[in-house]
């Protein structure tokens, strides 16, 4: 009888540490929550599933974090109050994309007003100079735009290496994009605006970055990898990858 008991309060205690791993982390619960998101990316989080994407980052409170061509902001209001009051966000802004259009001015500048701990940063892509002592760098559907034919050859070595070295050791570099056809090279992102993760993960890796994990958060295997996504049909459904490195201790 007493082996039994044991054997059931063992299993029951498993179950409890299984639920407790299961639930999402306060801090990224009231990113989610925050009542100053605009109902429109709202209503993109089933698609794009930050929160998961925020808890796979790792991202906690008072944290030093930077988003890394931030666009609209979307991940920066998340970013903001996922690190707290004490924390910091860095809402970077290609210059060569405010040239292009003037609304991504005009949406750091409104992101950064509203949030307190959002710090806004433009330079251009290729002298891009972060601050020291980040714990994590998110850059989402952008680093395709390194390869961009406009941009110099060497933008995306240029960029790794500032990011790495901004973030501390033991930083996180975590990587989201719409996936390419495999061995497909460099066509793709000026073409469909797609990559091939193996060019992301040998071109970080060449920056000093160690790979630790990828996520199937985002994959899709519907997903032929050859349309643009701007396409209408595929718009919003692309395969996607998520990689995280780590900066060596």
């Amino acid at each position: 009888m007493t082996r039994m008991w044991m054997t059931a309060a063992v299993a029951a205690l498993a179950l409890t540490a299984t639920v407790a791993q299961a639930a999402p982390p306060a801090n990224v619960v009231a990113a989610m929550a925050d009542k100053g998101r605009p109902a429109e990316e709202v209503a993109r989080d089933a698609a794009r599933k930050p929160g998961e994407l925020l808890e796979f980052a790792g991202v906690k409170p008072g944290d030093k974090v930077v988003d890394l061509i931030m666009g609209g902001g979307y991940f920066t209001r998340l970013l903001s109050v996922a690190v707290g009051p004490k924390g910091q966000v860095i809402a970077y802004q290609p210059s060569e994309f405010i040239q292009f259009q003037a609304k991504y001015a005009e949406d750091q500048k409104k992101v950064a007003g509203a949030y307190a701990n959002v710090t806004a940063l433009t330079s251009p892509l290729g002298a891009l100079a972060l601050p020291d002592g980040v714990d994590l760098v998110l850059t989402v559907q952008n680093y395709h735009d390194l390869h961009l034919t406009p941009f110099p050859k060497d933008t995306a070595a240029k960029v790794n290496a500032a990011v790495f070295k901004s973030l501390k050791p033991g930083g996180v570099y975590l990587i989201v994009d719409h996936v390419a056809v495999t061995g497909s090279g460099l066509e793709p992102p000026m073409k469909v605006h797609r990559i091939d993760p193996a060019i992301i993960k040998q071109e970080v890796e060449a920056a000093g970055f160690k790979f630790e994990a990828d996520s199937p958060l985002l994959k899709d295997a519907a997903d032929p990898h050859t349309a643009s996504v701007f396409d209408p049909a595929i718009r919003g459904k692309t395969d996607q990858v998520v990689l995280k490195f780590r900066k060596p201790k």
